[in-house]
């Protein structure tokens, strides 16, 4: 597919991978890219007249229906919007796990089920979820947000089939640890939110469903696939402070 004249909506575009992506879509050609952001006035300054400031709270129902109704035109819909409370599972952050749950999964639920009809009707269309690398395995220092990722990716597999009988391609993206401020202070050798959102345009144009867009990420992928045990023990490690080869 191509990104030249589409019509795109992107939630969470005020910074990170978000704000990379409206960059990236912009380089691509698009026709019109919807920029959400919970508070639309943090959004990044941008005199391109294709780009579209919306305000979204992901988990206000009624903001969700007043950018449905504002963006009817829209045929790739990415889903950027998230959240993470550090904690573990001993240390019990109720409220904070079930916040993570709320936006992460529930709420990036709700866009889409909201935004379904407009792409059926607009054809061939796109959902793109940022999912996350946690998805492959709980990492205990964030273990609310990785329960979340897992749980989102379960439903992006369920849209996945859904949807297929209505030429919807449905992508989950799983990212490692990017440079941006939700891994502020991390000591890795982190990819750019700019990497991240070209890799991750670059394999939607390639119709690519599952996507790993950075080097930490795709190492640990690699991991994974020799022995899901083995990225398990990996978290072990990290959990633990002991040094990661």
């Amino acid at each position: 597919m191509d990104f030249k004249g589409k019509n795109v909506f992107i939630t969470g575009a005020n910074r990170g991978i978000g704000a990379a992506l409206v960059g990236a879509c912009l380089n691509r050609g698009v026709a019109k890219v919807y920029a959400a952001a919970r508070d639309k006035n943090k959004l990044p300054k941008n005199d391109d007249p294709r780009v579209v400031p919306v305000q979204l709270d992901i988990t206000n129902r009624e903001q969700i229906n007043e950018a449905v109704s504002a963006a009817a035109d829209v045929q790739i819909l990415i889903n950027n919007a998230g959240t993470l409370h550090a904690g573990s599972f001993l240390e019990g952050n109720r409220d904070g796990f079930l916040r993570d749950m709320q936006v992460n999964y529930f709420s990036t639920m709700d866009v889409m089920t909201a935004f379904v009809p407009v792409l059926k009707r607009n054809c061939d269309g796109r959902i793109v979820n940022i999912v996350s690398i946690a998805k492959f395995v709980n990492f205990p220092f964030i273990a609310g947000y990785s329960a979340s990722k897992a749980a989102l990716y379960s439903m992006t597999q369920a849209a996945r089939i859904e949807l297929s009988p209505y030429c919807i391609a449905v992508h989950a993206v799983n990212p490692g640890a990017i440079d941006t401020d939700m891994n502020k202070g991390a000591e890795m050798d982190m990819t750019s939110p700019v990497e991240v959102a070209d890799s991750i345009l670059a394999h939607v144009e390639k119709e690519i469903l599952d996507i790993v867009p950075d080097k930490i990420g795709q190492a640990m992928f690699k991991v994974w696939q020799e022995s899901p045990v083995g990225l398990e023990n990996l978290a072990k490690d990290m959990y633990f402070k002991k040094p990661v080869p």
